[in-house]
């Protein structure tokens, strides 16, 4: 049986997706960098500094050049989704529904956490390996 053609509603649903995802990623690499600014000082991720970020990240004029106004729409955080504004630690617990920019925070605090683990795990290892004088 032969492929029909896609129609107009399909080719323009799929570049709608492709748009997103693209949106998406260029959204992250913001996040990621805003966020491994403080992760460098190691300041806890804290609900302040989650909606400082959130703000900063949304704001950026070069995502808001690259992208158009209903794209942009679709990252705001919906008012009526309130989360907590205070010096405590982030704990989402075991809830998946996060907004993106928070998803995005979130992900790299705890991808610079693994890290540090694994570096930790590292050391010890170096640290019992003896020695040699050359060097190897």
């Amino acid at each position: 049986m032969p492929l029909s053609p896609p129609t107009a509603l399909q080719t323009e649903q799929e570049l709608a997706a492709l748009r997103f995802q693209a949106a998406a990623r260029d959204l992250e690499r913001i996040v990621r960098n805003v966020a491994q600014r403080y992760i460098s000082q190691h300041v806890p991720l804290t609900w302040r500094l989650l909606h400082a970020i959130e703000a900063e990240a949304l704001a950026d004029l070069g995502f808001a050049s690259r992208h158009d106004a209903l794209m942009l729409g679709l990252f705001q955080r919906p008012n009526d989704l309130a989360f907590p504004e205070t010096d405590e630690t982030v704990d989402f617990g075991q809830s998946n529904a996060l907004p993106a920019v928070f998803a995005f925070a979130v992900s790299a605090y705890e991808r610079a956490a693994r890290s540090m683990e694994a570096a930790q795990q590292q050391k010890p290892r170096e640290a019992i390996r003896p020695a040699r004088a050359w060097g190897g």
